[in-house]
């Protein structure tokens, strides 16, 4: 993700920010995080990227599931005190076809252009 913001120029974004659900990424003048969610620990919809391990397989889902529904509480709690919340899937940032999608997504929520 820094390489993305680096080659399309979106700059003042921080690290390790004292925020609900620790997002990866904050611009904090423009009020918006990023969160880079991994495929297996997020549960991404893509087939394949994101199997349920064979043993413990319920502990597993029970866990994953409630994951999930933390992504959505952190969300909500974030949009509700008027941050920008913007979610990125892993497999996503490892195709730079993608990137300039994603980049867009990002420049348009902090309200500029993005550069390249």
């Amino acid at each position: 993700m820094i390489a993305l913001f680096r080659v399309y120029g979106l700059t003042g974004w921080r690290r390790r920010q004292l925020l609900v659900g620790k997002p990866d990424f904050v611009f904090r003048r423009e009020r918006v995080v990023v969160f880079v969610d991994g495929c297996f620990w997020h549960g991404c919809p893509k087939p394949k990227h994101a199997p349920l391990p064979k043993t413990r397989a319920e502990w597993w889902a029970t866990k994953l599931a409630r994951n999930k529904a933390r992504d959505v509480e952190v969300t909500r709690a974030l949009r509700k005190d008027g941050w920008k919340v913007i979610r990125v899937w892993e497999c996503d940032l490892a195709k730079a076809t993608l990137w300039p999608r994603i980049a867009k997504r990002v420049a348009r929520a902090l309200g500029r252009e993005p550069g390249v």
